[in-house]
């Protein structure tokens, strides 16, 4: 369907112009309103067909071309509508489809997709800066945002500067609700304008892929808005939703549900996803809700919901959709990146769809995040009678592909910052967030934080401001950015941090148990041999001469303590080598002794002898 509909740049009989192509199957009459016309029913008629489709030409539409489609409904209202496949639209709360000329813009990236091609990401590192464009930073004059291409130098420095892998960004897809902050879709192949033009949007790409860094960005199938410009009931019927609001409304959201059933809905939901890879060679693509597309009764009582043909809560057509939009893209585009927002045990949603799977690449742990923010919340007295929380993971860690999430989602609607979570005087919060982020960046999986995160935002995020820049003036917050960019290109530099993150056999607990310290420890392997072992100690108590159970004989040495003084910490640690001795302890042949930090972690690794 994108390579037909919406509006498209031709030639005819000599005559620029554009033509224009809309589905509307129930509708009895359709033209074209542009800025060209008055904005006048009836000056630009489209012709119907029998596929639904209503197409015509219009003589010196141009580049950039304001249009809206005017559709007369079964019952005589007149419907105005912007186009469902435009490529740019006005700015918002303007709601007109603009005809954009994709052709224009040369792309520098060509290594860049040669090489993504034959990447395999589970086995490389994958750390992602979640970034939410309109409140990152604001402009000191009078505009609202930054341009894409602004953004392009001062974001893309700062997220290559602390070695991010990839950006993954909060829906761009036009919307109209600020509030909704891009979640509530209305043109889902036009990068919203609030920032630039396509080929802007584009550069931005560019810019990324210049620096090595991949771009996601959040793909919204699941529901749409009801705003009267958008898909809603778009020819006078339920045409991209379903009729019986027991199948086509949320009633969390207020929004309507896609009807995944139907060939034509499936086919726009999958030229979309399309569009984003082939015209702005997006690297991958966090598809939102996905659980709420997966089971009927999803946040519904009984009685307010229809079981599928088996009787059942899945919603079988919802899935067939997933399947096949998977394997079509991964087969298209190897190299890119399909990642889940499910919260629920839904087995398989990262195993091949030829296993039974989803198919995803990738799914985000939910459960690892609630039970890493649950415990370390807790004052640190209490710790110890909570150990099985950060254990427990060992149960699923390796049943799907996991990225480990700090999100948006944990850092607004009254939770607080992630700074603002943690227990304890000012020291103490910054040594529990310093050692939260140790042990996400440790343990299996992929990693993602939210911007301001990362250099310990005070307040929640707030999408009407810029992030609290002023706090970098302050030791504890800049030394909280520099550890941070440290995690990142430690994780990036070893592979037992990163090529086995999805496999049990880069993975082994040397102590989950001590819960009378409320210490941890654990090895990361590669499959060279190399060995790194973790120590994470959750209490204000530093541990002196502490013994640990290691594989090999060899020495070890400290390549990153959490407690160093250049992060804010106390400088306990381990300086020069650790001796490997032949005392047994945890189950294994050999021992360290180290010195454990208060409320810090140490990454050790070991050189065979």
């Amino acid at each position: 369907m994108g390579d037909i509909l919406g509006a498209q740049l031709v030639e005819r009989d000599g005559v620029a112009g554009a033509s224009f192509k809309v589905w509307a199957p129930n509708a009895t009459e359709v033209s074209v309103l542009t800025d060209g016309n008055g904005w006048q029913h009836g000056q630009d008629w489209l012709n119907s067909s029998d596929t639904g489709v209503w197409e015509g030409f219009i003589p010196g539409a141009s580049h950039g071309t304001a249009y809206k489609f005017s559709i007369r409904t079964r019952d005589g209202q007149l419907l105005d509508k912007s186009d469902p496949f435009a490529f740019y639209t006005e700015l918002p709360p303007k709601t007109a489809a603009i005809v954009y000329d994709l052709d224009q813009y040369k792309w520098e990236d060509e290594s860049w997709l040669i090489d993504r091609a034959s990447s395999n990401w589970l086995e490389q590192p994958v750390s992602i800066y979640e970034v939410h464009l309109g409140s990152w930073r604001r402009p000191w004059d009078e505009r609202t945002y930054h341009n894409y291409r602004d953004l392009a130098v001062d974001l893309v420095s700062y997220v290559k500067e602390l070695g991010y892998t990839h950006i993954e960004l909060m829906p761009v897809s036009e919307f109209p609700f600020d509030g909704s902050w891009g979640y509530q879709v209305t043109n889902y192949m036009a990068p919203t304008s609030r920032f630039g033009t396509p080929d802007d949007f584009r550069f931005f790409i560019d810019k990324c892929h210049e620096s090595g860094i991949g771009v996601i960005v959040d793909w919204v199938p699941a529901h749409f808005p009801s705003d009267a410009h958008g898909l809603a009931r778009f020819d006078g019927t339920a045409l991209y939703e379903h009729e019986d609001p027991r199948k086509g409304y949320h009633p969390d959201w207020k929004t309507y549900i896609f009807n995944y059933g139907r060939g034509e809905v499936r086919d726009f939901l999958t030229s979309s996803a399309e569009f984003w890879i082939e015209n702005y060679h997006i690297d991958g693509l966090r598809v939102d809700a996905v659980a709420s597309m997966l089971y009927l009764d999803y946040s519904r009582e009984d009685g307010e919901w229809i079981p599928n043909e088996h009787g059942g809560r899945e919603n079988l057509e919802a899935v067939s959709f997933l399947k096949d939009l998977n394997t079509q893209l991964h087969g298209e585009y190897p190299g890119i990146l399909m990642i889940a927002e499910e919260s629920t045990s839904w087995g398989g949603v990262s195993r091949p769809v030829f296993e039974g799977g989803l198919g995803f690449t990738m799914k985000w742990d939910m459960g690892w995040m609630h039970d890493s923010l649950s415990y370390i919340s807790r004052d640190p007295i209490h710790r110890k009678h909570h150990q099985g929380e950060l254990s427990f993971r060992s149960i699923y860690a390796f049943s799907e592909n996991f990225v480990l999430p700090l999100s948006h989602d944990e850092v607004v609607h009254g939770k607080g910052s992630l700074l603002e979570k943690m227990p304890g005087d000012d020291w103490q919060k910054f040594a529990n967030l310093r050692l939260l982020y140790g042990y996400q960046y440790t343990t299996p999986g992929k990693k993602l934080l939210f911007m301001g995160s990362e250099f310990g935002q005070r307040s929640e995020w707030n999408h009407d401001d810029q992030l609290d820049w002023e706090l970098l003036k302050e030791p504890s917050h800049d030394s909280l950015r520099r550890y941070v960019g440290d995690l990142n290109r430690l994780y990036r530099d070893y592979p037992a941090l990163y090529e086995l993150d999805c496999s049990a056999d880069g993975f082994s607990w040397i102590d989950a148990d001590d819960a009378d310290h409320s210490i941890y420890t654990f090895c990361r392997f590669a499959r060279n041999g190399e060995t790194i072992v973790v120590v994470l100690n959750f209490t204000p108590e530093p541990q002196y001469d502490y013994c640990v159970g290691v594989p090999h004989t060899g020495k070890f040495v400290e390549l990153l303590n959490s407690d160093a003084e250049i992060y804010g910490g106390s400088n306990i640690g381990n300086l020069g080598d650790i001796a490997v001795t032949d005392e047994t302890q945890h189950g294994r042949p050999h021992s360290i002794k180290v010195n454990v930090p208060p409320l810090g972690m140490l990454v050790l690794k070991q050189f065979n002898a």
